[in-house]
């Protein structure tokens, strides 16, 4: 993705079901829990941008001695920063008592059998060490502290803040993670006295009855009662202090989550691939956890995973397949590679089939895969081309003319390459902005001027801001006849709500054309008049409430939207012919036809709660809010 939209949250929970002596008997290490923890954290830590955390909880701790440890980073160098933390206390032993599990068990931090490791990305708010994750609720009661850590986001905050006001509670602050922390803790709560309230008039001593508590405490039922109202994606990861775990996902599937387990550990993670890469187990042995389920672990080490809440039409995140997830999904890398095929039959409509002057590429990193699917669909199409003109040769066909349509080959070249180590610290606009426009460099030498044509594929066009002061202005430097950009995504028209950072509608090109195609039409009396449908709205009860920006987007067609962003996207003086094109909605659920949450594009959302933000985002454009919606 050209456009600066960050990645999402990723978690991981791990349980060791052995004794640490196990592990270091057959792996040379007590430290292989952590480890672990530590290596799945690095395969997901594209997930992650503002800091990371992690916790680890002892199983049957003797009262008095710490049972929880927890650390939090938000440097620079989070990931580093964190586990150099934590290293620090594990390495300042002696290599006798490393090489006592059972020592290093009862007086070292982090040698717990239940862990949980956080990579945050914030959606709003600072980064302060505070807002990094996993929260803890603390409680002089084992049963009832609680852990949490997550990738997500609630679009219906002020109602879940307010419930937390009506139990009499009084949180310290309105936010998504805030109130989901105690919403679940509050039902731990109530759970726990109920097991309490239950099992005293048996006659048992308190130290009985939390026994019993930890082995009867119904984690699908308080999951339950706690999510009842939730509107949003989410991954939770949930530690509770006697060694209970859990890992839940939304009904409707949007956020990613997936599990293993064997005899040695449970692991969950929001990609397989790095379960895969950390455990070596194979693809199939990798269970996506099901929509409206949660991954539960007992302290006693009973593991089931159990539906909370009635599972709904799934509606996964489809920017999980096209840029946010790691490619190296096998499902993933295949989808990419459909959503780059599909576009070559109009890349070489648009270049008029000249191959002989007509050189392919890609915006770096993650368009690579597309490109390759891009590159298989030229062959395809090629071949097709090929079978023609060879037919049309009929009688006349000669070796030499033979050989010459034989060898037609697409170009294939790498046109443009980042400078990772650019940076813009410089407080003067007009000069920070000309640094800016040198992020990307190009291969100089291999086009020839004012002849060649240029197919940059990009994986998604956000704002398309960076295509107008860097990508297009550097590549025009070659000066080539037509510049063709390429986007394997749609057209992102409306804003996310479930955990990914695109929540102004102001900021998205296609929204751009839009207002600008109803200036030029005279028709800009329909964005009043959707506006007064959006304050209209927002006295319906949510599950009422539609989203009113599709009809906008309805009195233009898709090509009309294409060509005015081509427009937009076009820096000022460029020379060549520049010409965009998206893949088409269809297209997108041709390619990942099991991930069908599609809201960005088509405004359909999955939750209630998400019309009612898209009508907010529009609302905030008409009245100027520089906010997001919810």
């Amino acid at each position: 993705m050209s456009d600066p939209i960050h990645h999402e949250c990723g978690i991981a929970v791990l349980r060791l079901r052995k004794p640490l002596e196990y592990y270091h008997e057959k792996y040379g290490t007590a430290f292989y829990g952590i480890q672990k923890l530590q290596l799945l954290m690095q395969k997901m830590r594209n997930r992650g941008q503002d800091g990371a955390g992690l916790a680890t909880i002892k199983l049957n701790p003797e009262p008095g001695s710490r049972y929880i440890s927890r650390k939090r980073s938000n440097a620079t160098n989070y990931l580093t920063d964190l586990f150099d933390m934590v290293w620090a206390r594990l390495n300042a032993v002696t290599p006798e008592q490393r090489n006592d599990p059972t020592w290093m068990r009862a007086n070292m931090p982090y040698m717990g059998e239940v862990m949980m490791g956080h990579l945050r990305y914030g959606t709003h708010g600072d980064n302060s060490i505070e807002r990094v994750h996993p929260f803890h609720r603390q409680n002089n009661w084992i049963s009832r502290n609680l852990l949490l850590a997550g990738n997500f986001n609630m679009t219906n905050v002020d109602e879940l803040f307010q419930e937390l006001i009506d139990l009499g509670q009084y949180p310290k602050e309105k936010s998504d993670t805030v109130t989901v922390l105690e919403k679940i803790g509050h039902f731990l709560d109530d759970e726990v006295q109920r097991l309490h309230t239950w099992f005293k008039p048996d006659g048992h001593s308190n130290q009985d009855i939390n026994q019993l508590i930890f082995a009867n405490l119904d984690l699908q039922r308080l999951l339950r009662r706690a999510s009842k109202k939730f509107d949003g994606g989410y991954v939770l990861g949930g530690l509770i202090g006697h060694g209970d775990a859990f890992l839940m996902r939304d009904p409707n599937g949007i956020r990613p989550a997936y599990w293993y387990m064997d005899d040695e550990i449970v692991v969950g993670a929001s990609e397989r691939p790095a379960i895969q890469s950390v455990f070596n187990v194979r693809y199939r042995d990798v269970r996506e956890l099901k929509p409206g389920h949660a991954l539960i672990i007992k302290c006693n080490d009973l593991v089931d995973e159990v539906p909370f809440l009635e599972p709904r039409d799934k509606y996964a995140c489809s920017f999980e397949r096209i840029y946010f997830s790691r490619g190296n999904d096998r499902e993933i890398y295949r989808e990419r590679k459909q959503l780059g095929r599909q576009l070559a039959r109009p890349a070489l409509d648009c270049a008029n089939f000249d191959l002989k002057h007509t050189v392919f590429s890609y915006i770096p990193n993650t368009a690579e895969a597309a490109y390759y699917g891009l590159m298989e669909g030229l062959e395809k199409e090629l071949n097709v081309w090929k079978k023609e003109q060879i037919l049309a040769l009929g009688s006349e066909i000669t070796e030499e003319r033979l050989n010459e349509i034989l060898t037609v080959r697409p170009r294939i070249e790498k046109l443009v390459h980042k400078d990772d180590k650019q940076r813009t610290f410089i407080a003067d606009k007009k000069v920070r902005n000309n640094m800016v426009g040198h992020v990307y460099d190009v291969t100089y030498g291999i086009c020839e001027d004012e002849q060649d044509t240029l197919v940059l594929l990009d994986d998604s066009i956000v704002r398309g801001t960076t295509l107008r002061d860097s990508i297009v202005s550097i590549t025009a430097r070659l000066k080539p006849k037509k510049i063709i950009i390429l986007s394997s995504a749609p057209q992102i028209r409306f804003p996310d709500c479930y955990g990914i950072d695109m929540s102004k509608m102001k900021d998205f090109v296609a929204f751009q054309a839009l207002v600008a195609l109803l200036k030029e039409t005279k028709q800009e009396h329909l964005l009043k008049e959707t506006y007064e449908r959006c304050k209209r709205s927002e006295q319906l009860p949510v599950e009422a409430v539609r989203n009113e920006v599709i009809e906008l987007y309805e009195a233009f067609t898709y090509d009309q939207i294409t060509q005015k962003i081509s427009e937009i996207v076009r820096p000022p003086n460029l020379i060549p012919e520049l010409k965009v094109i998206f893949q088409t909605l269809d297209g997108l659920h041709d390619a990942c036809p099991e991930h069908k949450g599609d809201w960005y594009f088509s405004g359909k959302y999955p939750t209630p709660g998400g019309n009612r933000v898209a009508n907010r985002a529009f609302m905030n454009y008409v009245e100027k809010k520089d906010e997001r919606a919810y």
